[in-house]
């Protein structure tokens, strides 16, 4: 049950970061081309890199930093980082061919995904 309270505060925490982050930046720079999402993709992946490959190598930390920041903060921050964590994974272990289908088929289908989503809402209402 500690893990979730964990998951919870740590996702809080990221969901409240993300929103300051992006409005921040896009209330500087305007919202022509999207740079507080960029931003707010860009630092999660610094954030979970070193995180995941830090407390990998560090098995006397409590496991429960691992519940905080990358499920529950990063998770909440920003998903993109998963993504490449999950990519660099797969290139990491050789599967190049995978890691390539994974990231193509990710960006392919959820545009896709993105595009059904927009056009059931515009056909239901």
């Amino acid at each position: 049950m500690q893990k979730y309270l964990f998951i919870a505060v740590g996702g809080a925490l990221g969901s409240i970061a993300r929103f300051w982050v992006g409005s921040t930046i896009a209330g500087r720079t305007g919202i022509k081309f999207p740079y507080g999402t960029l931003v707010v993709n860009l630092t999660a992946c610094l954030v979970i890199g070193f995180t995941l490959t830090y407390l990998g190598k560090r098995a006397d930390l409590n496991p429960a930093w691992r519940f905080l920041i990358p499920v529950g903060f990063i998770g909440a921050y920003s998903t993109f980082s998963t993504f490449e964590w999950e990519t660099l994974s797969t290139l990491r272990s050789g599967a190049f061919v995978l890691a390539a289908l994974y990231a193509g088929g990710s960006l392919i289908l959820g545009l896709i995904a993105v595009w059904g989503g927009s056009w059931l809402a515009e056909v239901l209402s």
